[in-house]
């Protein structure tokens, strides 16, 4: 282990993240109802340029009218590129009430991005004596972004969260797709005349929760654009998991329980790793370094891998 101790991420439940387009607030209580972790409000790609003023405001009145539970409550402000970020962050910040959380701050290429925000958030926190203060959750969807994914990691002390958005990011690395998320028709290797697919977006989730782990950010999957495919959801979700990542945006209200599910450590999972748990501890009691649990070995490593699940066990239940 380093003597920098890698840090721990915010323990929240954040197996799930519910988007909606601040211009359709006939959907905001539903939201509130549903099972997602994190709702996010959009500003940004989901609402037309013309509806954003209106969008902004309905947002405002949403955050202190609905009754939001115990969720994680962001919104997702526009880009630094546009016209209209600046706007988004001093409405909200100046007539919002507390109980936003988050801002969530789209294609983030480098620290300075980051900054800039943190900048003006401070300001008016300051000026307003808003006493909560504001969390941040960023996306990589740029070439720019995954290039610098670690310094954006390390960016800010506001920073909880951090996604890979694939469309945005495809389109700005070139990528010959349409497909939001998933394997794609065309990324295959073939043997034996057979076609075995692969996954155009592990090596950049990987990055990602390795840029996350190192800094203490939650890694979370993106968005998935087929919302009738639920197989292909769970797929990638899986994938996701496997490689590390907490929790996956739902584009649409079915998706919600697809995330939970595959971000929700199973019974038989957490009964395993409570085993490995109870073997290893009877092991260190006669002087042992390992045990032997079903036939195979376990050690120091298997006990942190153990660890893992049963925290995250436990924090979706409390």
């Amino acid at each position: 282990m380093s003597f920098r101790l890698q840090p721990a991420a915010p323990a929240r439940p954040n197996r799930c993240q519910l988007f909606g387009p601040g211009s359709r607030p006939q959907i905001f209580e539903k939201m509130a109802a549903s099972s997602a972790d994190v709702i996010n409000l959009d500003l940004e790609d989901a609402v037309a340029p013309d509806d954003k003023p209106d969008a902004r405001k309905n947002i405002i009145q949403a955050i202190g009218d609905i009754d939001w539970g115990t969720k994680t409550l962001s919104v997702r402000i526009n880009g630094l590129d546009t016209p209209y970020w600046y706007r988004d962050v001093v409405d909200l910040l100046e007539n919002a009430g507390d109980r936003l959380d988050q801002i969530m701050i789209p294609k983030v290429g480098c620290a300075a991005d980051v900054y800039a925000v943190d900048a003006l958030v401070t300001a008016i926190e300051t000026a307003k004596g808003r006493q909560k203060k504001i969390a941040f959750e960023l996306i990589i969807e740029t070439a720019a972004g995954i290039a610098h994914v670690e310094e954006i990691a390390a960016s800010s002390p506001r920073l909880e969260a951090m996604s890979l958005g694939a469309a945005d990011f495809a389109a700005s690395m070139g990528m010959q797709t349409t497909g939001i998320g998933g394997t794609q028709e065309n990324y295959y290797m073939h043997r034996d005349g057979q076609k075995y697919w692969s996954d155009p977006w592990h090596w950049a989730q990987t990055a990602i929760v390795a840029a996350c782990r190192t800094h203490g950010v939650l890694p979370v999957d993106g968005p998935f654009g087929d919302f009738s495919d639920d197989d292909g959801f769970r797929a990638q979700a899986l994938r996701s998991a496997t490689l590390g990542m907490v929790g996956k945006w739902a584009i649409h209200p079915k998706q919600v329980a697809l995330a939970n599910e595959v971000f929700t450590p199973s019974d038989e999972a957490v009964a395993e790793a409570r085993e490995i748990l109870a073997a290893m501890e009877e092991a260190q009691k006669t002087g042992a370094g390992a045990a032997v649990y079903k036939g195979r070995l376990v050690d120091i490593a298997s006990v942190r891998q153990a660890e893992v699940i049963v925290r995250q066990a436990e924090l979706i239940a409390g």
